[in-house]
């Protein structure tokens, strides 16, 4: 079984926003785990991970937190 996961799924379980999973994420290819899922009346789509995916973004957040600089 196959599961996909919605970005804001993804950041709230994480405890990170949205907008720095996008960022982060920007280079990733389907192959990464990352897909968008349209709708019917959905033009924009809405970003989403398998479980490969998600593990491929807590390796970029991992990365993320270790080389950017901590908020006092």
């Amino acid at each position: 079984m196959h599961h996909v996961y919605t970005v804001d799924r993804v950041a709230r379980d994480l405890g990170v926003s949205e907008a720095l999973i996008q960022d982060l994420t920007l280079g990733l290819e389907p192959e990464d785990g990352v897909i968008w899922v349209y709708g019917a009346n959905d033009d924009d789509g809405i970003l989403a991970f398998t479980d490969e995916g998600i593990e491929e973004v807590k390796l970029l957040l991992e990365e993320y937190h270790r080389v950017s600089p901590k908020k006092a």
